[in-house]
């Protein structure tokens, strides 16, 4: 095959980390991410966004460790490098140095992208649930207070990680919640207020902060991730599918890993498609 088109669906943290792993290890692609939102508007911008190893039911503990070291590895790397204070665009930046593209818009049935790509990267977190018929993934919702407080240079979590201060680029997230099952994006104004009071609790200086935006975003949670290849068959026609999602609050702490494995799976079905070619012409 001269050039293999592949599709990526969901612009958030595990679609674009895992469409730029493609693009820069299989040169001989054409990427494209499809989705209904890209930054800031996906759930991952909700997200604090901090690397805490993070347990997967479901999933071999020797997987989630290279999962979180190779994340590890690849992220200080960044630090080191010239790089490090645009980190926060990378994964965008870093897909159209590569050549590929993004496409705004909602993938209703995944066999519409039968024909224009050849293979189909499920990143969709959530949305697996309709467009793959995926009954075991559900959404925990996390509520979020963005605060203006460039003072604050250091993080604090307390006890189980309920609640917790992270500074970041150009907010403070002030957290949280943890409601599974509950499909609302709507903040709730009483939620944020005992948020507020959990955090200044541990640091009274956030008296102080003039600026506040609540958020709220769905974890995509299942009992395990689900990374793997899959051939969808209808009426005679094959359609090649590779399924990384479904880790619920864990995604940054794992994300360049579980890329770099869904990048392996898509290599294998290139791979085979080629040795499908070429026995056709024979």
């Amino acid at each position: 095959m001269d050039t293999v088109k592949i599709a990526v669906i969901g612009g958030g943290l595990m679609g674009l980390s895992t469409a730029v792993c493609i693009s820069e290890s299989i040169p001989q692609c054409s990427v494209t991410v499809i989705s209904e939102a890209f930054s800031p508007n996906t759930t991952s911008d909700v997200a604090a966004g901090v690397l805490i190893p993070h347990k997967f039911q479901g999933t071999p503990i020797h997987q989630q460790i290279n999962w979180f070291k190779e994340t590890f590895d690849y992220l200080f790397s960044i630090y080191n490098s010239a790089e490090a204070s645009d980190a926060g665009i990378i994964l965008l930046s870093g897909l159209k140095r590569n050549g590929g593209q993004e496409r705004a818009g909602k993938v209703q049935d995944v066999w519409e992208l039968y024909g224009q790509y050849d293979i189909v990267v499920n990143c969709a977190g959530l949305g697996s649930r309709e467009l793959f018929g995926d009954k075991g993934i559900y959404p925990v919702q996390g509520q979020v207070l963005k605060v203006h407080a460039p003072w604050l240079t250091h993080f604090v979590r307390d006890g189980s990680g309920s609640t917790y201060i992270y500074p970041g680029i150009s907010s403070v997230t002030l957290g949280g919640t943890r409601v599974q099952n509950e499909w609302s994006l709507k903040p709730d104004s009483s939620v944020s207020k005992e948020i507020f009071r959990r955090c200044t609790a541990l640091v009274p200086s956030l008296e102080g902060v003039q600026e506040t935006r609540e958020k709220v975003g769905l974890r995509p949670t299942r009992p395990a991730v689900r990374l793997e290849r899959e051939v969808l068959l209808r009426g005679g026609q094959r359609l090649h599918v590779v399924h990384n999602y479904g880790h619920g609050g864990g995604g940054f702490s794992v994300h360049r890993g579980t890329a770099k494995e869904a990048t392996r799976l898509v290599e294998e079905t290139v791979t085979l498609l080629s040795n499908t070619m070429t026995k056709s012409k024979l």
